[in-house]
C-alpha cells in the first residue's frame, strides 16, 4: 500500500453492493498487475478505513459473488486464485470507456483519408460516371435531370454523360504496434507511469476490436531487450529493472509490421526517459548518465528507416525534462512523425485523437 493515497469513497446511488465494490475490485487489480489476492488485500484495507461495506454485504459475500459470476478462478488443487478471461475482457472495456470514452461498434475499417471514390460512406459531392464505377452509386435524381427527351414509348433517353453518382469516402485499415516502456523509470522516485500506460494500451486493444475491427494492433513491450505480448497479458504487465533499449523496440515493430499486409502502418510508443541501452553481441551497452550519442545515433537511424518504409512513429514523452524534450524533437523530425508531451492524465485522448483522424502530417 505504500506510495497510494485513497480518498473518502463515495458510491453512486442506484448500484448494488457487488457493484459497488467490483468497481474498486477491477480498478485495483490494474494496480496490482493481475494479483487477485493482493487486490483483496486492498479492498479489506481500504474496507477497515472507510466502511465500504455493511452488515448486510461483506467481502466473503463480495468473494463468493466474483466466484460465482465468472470473474476469478480458483485452482481445486494449490487454492491460488486468478482473474478469469472475462475479468481480463471487463478491465480492457473499463479502460476503453475510461480512456477513450463510449463508442458504437461499426463494421468496417473506420479511418477517413482524403480520397474519395469507391468506399464505404456517401458523401454530399457528385460527379459524372466513369467506367468501373458500382452502379449502386449512381444519383437518379440527377440522372433523370439530366435526360434529354421522351420517345414514342414513353422511355427517357439517357447518355453515358448523363450519369451522374454519389462520390464515396474511402475507408481505410491500419496496423498499428504500440511499444510501452517498462524501464525501472516507469515506476522511479515514487511516480506510477506504468498502470496509465496499460490502461491506454488496454483501452485501445478493446477499442480496435469494437470500432476498427479490421485493423491489427499488436503490443511489444521494452526494456534491455523488447518482446510482443498478448492482449490478454496486459493487466498484468509489471516494469523490471530494465534500462531503455528503444532501438531493439523499433527494430521488433518494424518485424511485426513488414508481415501485415494493410498499406497504412503506425508505432505508438509511450516512454519516459531517454534511450540508454543497446544491444552489442551477447551483452549490453547501456548508460544512464545524459544522452549517449552512441545509443543516441543507432535511435535515430532506426527513425529514418521507419521514415523510409513509411511507418509513422508517434511518439508519447512522459516527462518534463528539457533535453528529454529536445531528443524527442529530434528523433521526431528524422521520422518525419509527431510527438506529444503530455500528462499522464491527458495521454489516452491524445492517443485517440490521434487514431482516431490517423493523419500523415509534419510537425
Amino acid at each position: 500500500m505504500t506510495g497510494y493515497r485513497f480518498s473518502q469513497y463515495r458510491p453512486n446511488p442506484g448500484q448494488t453492493p457487488f457493484d459497488k465494490l467490483f468497481n474498486i475490485f477491477r480498478e485495483i487489480l490494474v494496480y496490482t498487475s493481475g494479483d487477485v489476492a493482493e487486490a483483496l488485500e486492498w479492498m479489506n484495507q481500504i474496507d477497515r478505513d472507510h466502511r465500504i461495506t455493511d452488515n448486510s454485504y461483506g467481502m466473503g459475500n463480495f468473494i463468493d459473488d466474483l466466484k460465482s459470476k465468472g470473474f476469478i478462478k480458483e485452482d481445486p488443487v494449490s487454492g491460488t486464485i486468478d482473474i478469469s478471461s472475462k475479468m481480463e475482457q471487463s478491465i480492457r472495456k473499463n479502460a476503453l470507456e475510461e480512456v477513450f470514452g463510449k463508442l458504437k461498434k461499426t463494421a468496417k475499417g473506420n479511418h477517413s483519408t482524403h480520397y474519395t471514390g469507391l468506399g464505404d460512406e456517401t458523401t454530399a459531392d457528385q460527379r459524372n460516371y466513369m467506367f468501373g464505377d458500382d452502379l449502386s452509386q449512381i444519383a437518379i435524381t440527377e440522372t433523370l435531370r439530366n435526360a434529354h427527351g421522351l420517345l414514342s414509348g414513353h422511355e427517357l433517353i439517357l447518355r453515358e454523360e448523363d450519369l451522374v453518382v454519389n462520390e464515396k469516402e474511402y475507408r481505410t485499415q491500419t496496423s498499428t504496434v504500440l511499444m510501452i516502456d517498462i524501464s525501472h523509470s516507469m515506476i522511479l522516485y515514487g511516480e506510477d507511469r506504468i498502470t496509465p500506460a496499460k490502461k491506454v494500451a488496454m483501452a485501445l486493444s478493446e477499442l480496435i476490436k469494437t470500432k476498427y475491427p479490421k485493423d491489427t494492433l499488436d503490443v511489444i513491450v521494452f526494456g534491455n531487450d523488447a518482446w510482443q505480448i498478448d492482449m490478454k497479458d496486459l493487466p498484468y504487465l509489471k516494469v523490471g529493472p530494465y534500462h531503455t533499449n528503444t532501438v531493439a523496440g523499433l527494430q521488433l515493430a518494424q518485424d511485426i509490421l513488414r508481415r501485415r499486409k494493410n498499406h497504412n502502418k503506425q508505432i505508438f510508443m509511450i516512454t519516459d526517459g531517454k534511450p540508454s541501452c543497446l544491444k552489442e553481441g551477447a551483452g549490453y551497452y547501456q548508460n544512464s548518465f545524459g544522452l549517449d550519442r552512441k545509443i543516441v545515433n543507432k535511435t535515430l537511424n532506426e527513425a529514418a528507416i521507419c521514415r523510409r518504409q513509411k511507418i509513422l512513429i508517434t511518439t508519447f514523452m512522459i516527462a518534463k525534462d528539457a533535453y528529454l524534450q529536445a531528443f524527442v524533437e529530434e528523433f521526431t523530425k528524422t521520422n518525419n512523425g509527431k510527438a506529444f508531451y503530455t500528462s499522464l492524465k491527458g495521454l489516452g485522448e491524445y492517443i485517440f485523437q490521434d487514431f482516431e483522424n490517423n493523419k500523415r502530417r509534419k510537425l
